[in-house]
């Protein structure tokens, strides 16, 4: 259970107290120190770094409820964590190169072949062993490109599996965090909207079967669905 103080302190700094605020971060020191250790020889100073995870963790504070049912540390942590790789992938020196970019794009494929051949998702060692390369080097690659944005999500039936499930991972708290904050998000959208992305990566439909649920052309369930995953991914980094 998170200790009363941390909490009061936590409403405290989003209802606008500073003070409050500034012990949060200054007692958290050693767990954003601890976060953003592993990004250090990225190219970026260490007090960049630092600076990056500061603003994670602010962003933890004003996101975080109780209601999550997860300690606050543990709420931190993948915010920290994100807001440096952000950086590195969009604005720092480190670059997702255009041959994983190429990558990415194929392996994406391959997985849409393999789930209406065989009508379930590919493991990460299938997909390693397709291409030749490590299960660590295929996660790499998929994470570069963003994909897929939903595989932490599941629908309103709580007994149906995710994409990550069907990827046969093992779930960690990161994880955890994840389908929480991405549930948010998909159940905040239009209902048509919604009801693209459910049928799309949770029923397994084609762009074509979704079409014709929805009687409009494939193209625009393609246009649609491309704008969805950027509105998605734009909620989720400002989480």
């Amino acid at each position: 259970m998170e200790s009363e103080e941390t909490l009061e302190l936590i409403e405290r700094a989003q209802g606008g107290d500073r003070t409050a605020g500034e012990t949060l971060l200054n007692k958290n020191s050693p767990l954003i120190k601890s976060v953003i250790r592993r990004y250090k020889n990225k190219g970026v100073d260490y007090d960049d770094l630092y600076q990056l995870g500061c603003m994670g963790f602010i962003k933890a504070i004003k996101n975080f409820s109780a209601e999550y049912e997860v300690r606050f540390s543990t709420y931190a942590v993948p915010m920290i964590a994100g807001e440096v790789k952000r950086f590195l992938r969009d604005d720092g020196p480190v670059k997702v190169s255009r041959g994983t970019k190429t990558a990415a794009i194929k392996i994406n494929r391959y997985v849409e072949q393999y789930k209406r051949e065989h009508g379930d998702s590919p493991t990460i060692e299938t997909i390693a062993n397709e291409f030749g390369i490590e299960p660590q080097e295929a996660v790499f690659i998929m994470d570069s490109n963003k994909y897929p944005v939903s595989i932490y999500e599941r629908n309103d039936d709580e007994s149906s599996r995710t994409l990550l499930d069907k990827l046969q991972t093992d779930e960690n708290e990161d994880d955890k965090l994840d389908k929480m904050m991405l549930k948010r998000i998909i159940k905040e959208l239009a209902p048509r909207d919604k009801k693209i992305i459910l049928l799309r990566y949770f029923a397994d439909k084609t762009q074509t079967e979704v079409a014709r649920v929805l009687n409009v052309s494939q193209v625009q369930i393609s246009r649609l669905e491309n704008k969805i995953l950027n509105k998605i991914r734009e909620e989720y980094c400002d989480r």
